[in-house]
């Protein structure tokens, strides 16, 4: 009689999805605890929103197809976006050129699978602004005319974000610093205000500012709403944006902001 002597299994590998997916949830979570990151990407929005959006004296007043209070609502949500997608892509790219890629080489997660789970934290990320602020809008009196303009918004929010992740991976790559990140996101605080999207712009700022990056992410999430028109802010009225010039606005600088990533990282491999 034969005996069959039983093999000890050998550990379990992880399927590369497991691997990829757990990598994006600890990532994500290690994200939203950092106070920093945090603080302006969800609170401070937040906070303009319930500041100037909620509690202003034009909150209840009709404007395009909704009231005060929603327009404010999405400028806030593409400002935490457009600062998620800039923070995320940035730190990747410092993260990569601080040694992190020979850290990877200790674990089963590819580069490609590291630059895919950092893109999905960006996006999670993005998401988590316009979520917190359209459920604070929905309970302060927000209101759009026609309920499907609470996704149509919210999804023109995060397409008009994604220029952004290229952006903060630019600022990285050509000043290979955390502080690069820093700078990139506190710059997105005058290219706001410049973007028409802080306050109501009107003249030559308002011609200039048609030509910024900020402005075509944020006429794009408001064109549910206002369909390209501006607030007046006396009595000349702002022609309306065509969508064609809207689109073009944020395709234009996805390629600008495209461009800069080729040029710095050819740089960086030349030397």
């Amino acid at each position: 009689m034969t005996t069959v002597t039983a093999t000890p299994a050998g550990p379990r590998t992880r399927s590369g999805s497991a691997r990829l997916t757990g990598f994006i949830g600890w990532d994500f979570l290690r994200t939203v605890r950092m106070f920093s990151a945090t603080f302006f990407i969800v609170f401070l929005p937040l906070g303009m929103y319930l500041i100037f959006g909620a509690t202003s004296g034009l909150s209840d007043e009709p404007l395009g197809s909704g009231n005060g209070s929603a327009f404010v609502m999405t400028s806030m949500a593409v400002y935490g976006a457009i600062t998620a997608m800039t923070a995320v892509s940035g730190s990747a790219a410092v993260e990569r050129q601080q040694g992190w890629g020979r850290q990877l080489g200790l674990t089963a997660l590819s580069n490609g699978m590291y630059m895919a789970g950092k893109t999905a934290v960006g996006l999670l990320m993005s998401v988590t602004p316009v979520i917190a602020v359209f459920a604070v809008g929905a309970l302060t009196g927000a209101e759009f005319d026609a309920g499907w303009t609470w996704p149509a918004t919210g999804a023109l929010v995060l397409l008009g974000s994604l220029p952004f992740a290229l952006y903060g991976l630019a600022s990285a790559l050509l000043f290979r610093s955390e502080a690069a990140v820093s700078v990139a996101s506190g710059l997105l605080v005058l290219l706001a205000f410049f973007g028409n999207l802080f306050m109501p712009l009107q003249g030559t700022m308002l011609e200039i500012a048609r030509f910024t990056p900020v402005y075509g992410a944020t006429t794009l999430a408001r064109w549910p709403q206002m369909e390209g028109h501006s607030i007046p802010m006396g009595a000349e009225v702002p022609a309306p944006d065509s969508l064609a010039a809207v689109i073009m606005n944020v395709v234009v600088w996805t390629v600008v902001f495209a461009a800069i990533c080729w040029l710095a990282a050819r740089r960086r491999t030349a030397r």
